[in-house]
């Protein structure tokens, strides 16, 4: 079954955009809108992280041929890659909370406050806002699942690329 699935590159691009637009409705339209949880500086480069990889697969999926699934789909592996990064930090984090849990500025007072160069490290150090666990589901928390999803979104694009034909010329069904 698996086969016949990653025998299809346009359908595999397009269900991980289907996904990822899921997630992020559920993120922002129930756990934001509904249930009031504000996201952290981390959860928003998450949030970035999950619309450029929706973005790339659609792209993928929209592509016409092997070229275009290599290229968005290495794409998309990079910023999945980057997103599973930044949710695997903030699971640490949340793990080994800081001493001193201090609320820090947000994403963007933290950009429009210190130059780029500054700002980006001060996003990877967390603050206490990063490490607290205001919703979990089955006993994991949303930046695990985040991390979760993100390495599926990796594998799953990785094992496609894998079954494409070599650069020959061969004919894939769409």
């Amino acid at each position: 079954m698996l086969d016949s699935l990653f025998a299809h590159p346009r359908r595999v691009f397009g269900a991980i955009a289907l996904i990822c637009a899921g997630m992020l409705a559920f993120g922002i339209l129930y756990l934001q809108n509904v249930v009031g949880l504000e996201p952290c500086p981390m959860c928003i480069v998450q949030r970035y992280a999950l619309i450029i990889v929706g973005v790339f697969a659609a792209l993928a999926a929209f592509s016409k041929g092997p070229a275009g699934w290599r290229l968005w789909g290495i794409l998309g592996v990079a910023m999945a890659a980057f997103g599973a990064f930044t949710a695997a930090r903030q699971s640490w984090l949340q793990w080994n909370p800081p001493e001193f849990a201090t609320c820090g500025r947000d994403l963007f007072g933290m950009i429009e406050s210190f130059p780029l160069q500054r700002a980006i490290p001060m996003i990877f150090k967390g603050a206490g806002d990063c490490s607290a666990v205001d919703w979990s589901f089955l006993g994991l928390t949303i930046a695990n699942w985040s991390f979760v999803w993100f390495v599926i979104f990796m594998v799953t694009i990785l094992v496609t690329l894998l079954k494409l034909p070599a650069r020959r010329g061969g004919v894939m069904p769409a």
